[in-house]
């Protein structure tokens, strides 16, 4: 449990066997991650199999993947490397929802997340939130 420093509000997220219940094996989502980078930079072109993509619903979809996927790998293997690459990735989710706040699913917007520690547990929050939502935005 980690708490805010302005406003003293509890930061709680599922324990990350619950958040990621649903979440595809590591070697799968680091294709698809890397395949919706693709997608995102221009590099490979969207499948026209369904209707149009909100581009920043899609954004943060990869976004929240990337970071999703950081945090189990760091997760398994927690040496400087891979957790600074979750920390990264998390800053990156938060910055976006900023930016974004409609796309927020859980209950900790991301303005009251202040304390790097925090950050993995929004990814986490916001993770479980995204699957139980039905995956918007792929």
């Amino acid at each position: 449990m980690n708490i805010t420093p302005n406003s003293g509000e509890v930061i709680s997220a599922p324990p990350p066997h619950e958040a990621y219940a649903n979440a595809p094996d590591l070697r799968r989502e680091i294709h698809q991650v890397l395949a919706l980078g693709a997608e995102r930079d221009g590099r490979q072109a969207r499948p026209v199999t369904g209707p149009p993509v909100d581009a920043t619903a899609a954004e943060r979809a990869w976004r929240l993947r990337q970071a999703a996927l950081m945090d189990r790998m760091a997760l398994d293997d927690p040496r400087p490397g891979p957790v600074a690459a979750a920390a990264e990735t998390a800053e990156q989710l938060v910055l976006h929802d900023r930016r974004h706040p409609d796309l927020v699913a859980g209950p900790h917007h991301p303005e009251a997340i202040t304390l790097a520690p925090s950050r993995r547990l929004y990814v986490r929050q916001e993770y479980a939130a995204w699957t139980a939502a039905g995956r918007p935005g792929i």
